[in-house]
């Protein structure tokens, strides 16, 4: 006999084909389980991973904030110290350099000026 004349029988309608159609709904339905866990994990591992990016990279960016300005700090120090060396050479430069010091002197002392 063939295997539709089983699934058309009474018995078969009755006892078999419920039992089957549940078991066949529980696989699915863990199978469907699984497959949201997995999906759910990789979602999670993904949240993560950007945070951490994120972080980094907020990180990164306040070093080279930094950076920047300490280099624009020293760059212009570094600009203003050679106008000065340059100013020593040019005429009367050395006037003008000990004209450009912040020497205060107390009233008790002698200053003794070498010419």
């Amino acid at each position: 006999m063939s295997k539709s004349f089983y699934k058309n029988s009474i018995f078969y309608k009755k006892y078999l084909g419920p039992v089957y159609l549940k078991r066949q709904q529980k696989e699915d339905n863990f199978v469907s389980l699984i497959f949201l866990i997995i999906k759910i994990s990789f979602s999670l591992v993904a949240i993560v991973s950007l945070i951490k990016l994120g972080y980094s990279s907020k990180v990164r960016l306040t070093r080279l904030r930094e950076i920047e300005e300490s280099f624009s700090y020293e760059k212009n120090r570094f600009n203003t110290l050679t106008n000065k060396f340059d100013d020593l050479f040019s005429s009367e430069g050395e006037q003008r350099f000990m004209k450009d010091q912040d020497q205060i002197i107390s009233r008790d002392i002698i200053r003794v000026i070498w010419r």
